[in-house]
């Protein structure tokens, strides 16, 4: 049952972004808040098809504050990326750059608003992720960053890359960081079970600490389903 579920909501999920990214992309011949609406329309049918196909509830315990903030999250699948746009309130995302080389999607998430970062380009890569974050800035919109720098397994907490650091320096943003643990249901397969992901929003970090003061808060709030002791069976 599980494996069916997954193929149907494959079969049409893709599909319709398809439809959705050349819907978006007319959209914003007409501006960016036409865009925006049809972004969240997306995530808001993903959101749909989670609940009533695959069986995947969205528990959110507390709430990210609407404006500028650097909104620091934990990164176990494709799942939060999505659910983030809703919870974070259509946020700027910080994102590898081979994703913006999709035909047609990577225009797609340029017009939305993306930073695009070349993970291999050092420095280069780094005054880049600054630059497109006070663009962000500018239009008064969150900018979230996966500040693992990929995703990890469930039970992993790895050290924060040096461009979530970088970006807080430069921005001067609080950070608002959200812990979450969709990897025990959205698996790097095809196959998905049925559970709620936990969204769990920290208090508030204010800007210009040290960068060991940071990395080690953010570090520590975002693995906080992690690190909290399992109870129940």
């Amino acid at each position: 049952m599980k494996a069916a579920r997954s193929l149907l909501y494959a079969a049409i999920f893709y599909p319709v972004t398809v439809l959705w990214v050349l819907a978006g992309l007319l959209a914003s011949l007409f501006g960016r808040r036409p865009t925006l609406a049809v972004v969240l329309s997306w995530v808001d049918v993903h959101h749909w098809l989670a609940d009533h196909l695959l069986g995947i509830q969205v528990k959110v315990e507390g709430s990210v504050p609407p404006g500028p903030h650097l909104v620091a999250v934990k990164h176990q699948s494709m799942f939060e990326t999505l659910e983030m746009v809703r919870i974070a309130h259509l946020p700027v995302i910080v994102m590898k750059r081979e994703l913006g080389r999709i035909p047609f999607f990577g225009l797609m998430t340029r017009r939305y608003g993306v930073i695009e970062v070349e993970r291999s380009a050092g420095a280069k890569a780094l005054r880049a992720l600054v630059e497109q974050g006070q663009d962000a800035v500018a239009q008064g919109r969150p900018v979230i960053i996966y500040p693992e720098g990929t995703r990890v397994r469930v039970g992993e907490t790895p050290p924060l890359k040096s461009g979530f650091a970088a970006l807080y320096r430069a921005l001067g943003l609080p950070v608002v960081p959200v812990a979450m643990d969709s990897g025990r249901v959205w698996g790097r397969g095809v196959v998905k079970r049925g559970g709620t992901v936990t969204f769990r929003v920290g208090d508030v970090i204010p800007p210009g600490l040290p960068r060991r003061e940071i990395e080690a808060r953010v570090h520590a709030a975002i693995n906080a389903l992690e690190l909290a002791p399992q109870t129940g069976a």
